[in-house]
């Protein structure tokens, strides 16, 4: 920990409002009275302003593979530094991070880091890029740009794992910083987002086409099929309707399997059956690059060229086995180039399965 580091920061993205603070992060717009906090609980009113009181704390750092994020066309095989912070904006009956996410306490955020900081410690690591995640982003978004700023000086890439609830004002500027995300569609039905979420789908959509048609940023998606309630072969086709059509054949999707966890443990896992039949009806729709995860599936992990179906990329849970892939993203048997972010030269050696806590040292 280093003595100047803040625990707290002023916040952007408000406004006020006769006696109120009006937070223009997200789409709840919390209306606070002096000391009250928003309900990501992190976000708080003191005075005439807004903080932000996780600024520079974390609930730990791992290296882990890229592939876990998930992420299977940006810089396939390389390791990625992963922290995040404490709260979220959604409510999700079926958080898998609740401890994190739904966290009512700063208490917990034991680790300190500046900006510079983290950005050193990926540098010393070998990590590829700083990934924001085990929380929502959103909720930390001035840390975040500030963490990417300092990462960016040094070459290290950024990755932001959200579900994506944000303004358009802040969206445009959070993104700017980012070189790859990974977006939570949680599902296709508004009745789910009202019921299971708290949140609307509609300012997803929004965040999803901001990122693939007005920014650089490398985008796959991620939706988590809950037996029951996500699971339907036609909301699961309305779905891969919506991304090809909006946003094109080449964004890839991984469908996850849900583990009982937080306030629907009563559920069952999601079936294997349910994750292949996903896939294959995303394929047979024209999608080009279809995933499962959370699940041992090796087939559900290649990636193979759209053009020749020839394999590219095999994967052994988030182990890469093997890369054909051009220094150019380049099908090495036909020539197609692969959408997403490859190596120029030689890619290393696969991180491979691990998940590594990582201490930051401040002083080196």
């Amino acid at each position: 920990m280093t003595g100047s580091l803040k625990t707290a920061s002023e916040a952007r993205w408000w406004h006020r409002e006769e006696d109120r603070i009006v937070c223009d992060l997200c789409p709840r717009d919390c209306r606070l009275l002096p000391g009250q906090r928003g309900l990501c609980f992190v976000r708080l009113r003191e005075g005439d302003r807004m903080l932000l009181d996780t600024w520079g704390r974390a609930s730990g750092f791992c290296l882990d593979p890229v592939e876990k994020k998930p992420l299977a066309h940006f810089y396939p095989g390389s390791s990625v530094l992963s922290f995040g912070t404490a709260g979220c904006n959604l409510s999700c009956q079926f958080c898998q991070n609740w401890d994190i996410s739904r966290a009512r306490s700063t208490d917990r955020l034991t680790d300190s880091a500046l900006p510079e900081e983290i950005a050193r410690a990926a540098e010393r690591a070998g990590a590829k890029s700083v990934a924001f995640t085990y929380n929502d982003p959103v909720v930390f978004a001035e840390y975040a740009i500030d963490v990417a700023k300092a990462c960016r000086a040094r070459g290290i890439r950024t990755v932001a794992v959200t579900a994506g609830y944000i303004r358009e004002d802040p969206r445009r500027e959070f993104f700017s910083h980012m070189d790859a995300a990974n977006v939570d569609l949680k599902s296709f039905s508004e009745s789910f987002y009202h019921r299971l979420t708290g949140g609307h789908l509609a300012p997803v959509l929004e965040t999803l086409l901001h990122i693939r048609r007005e920014s650089s940023v490398w985008l796959e998606i991620t939706t988590l099929l809950i037996p029951g309630e996500n699971d339907s072969e036609r909301e699961i086709s309305e779905l891969c309707a919506w991304i090809l059509r909006e946003l094109g054949p080449d964004v890839p999707l991984h469908f996850s399997a849900f583990h009982p966890d937080y306030r629907m443990a009563e559920l069952p896992p999601t079936p294997f059956e349910t994750l292949d039949a996903a896939r294959r009806r995303a394929l047979s729709m024209g999608l080009h690059y279809v995933y499962t995860g959370n699940i041992r599936d090796r087939e559900g992990g290649r990636t193979l060229c759209p053009s020749c179906r020839s394999l590219q990329i095999e994967r052994d849970g988030y182990r890469i086995e093997r890369y054909d892939v051009g220094p150019s993203g380049e099908c090495l048997t036909c020539g197609s180039v692969l959408a997403g972010r490859f190596w120029e030269g030689d890619p290393p050696v696969s991180f491979g399965n691990r998940c590594l806590p990582l201490l930051l040292d401040p002083a080196s």
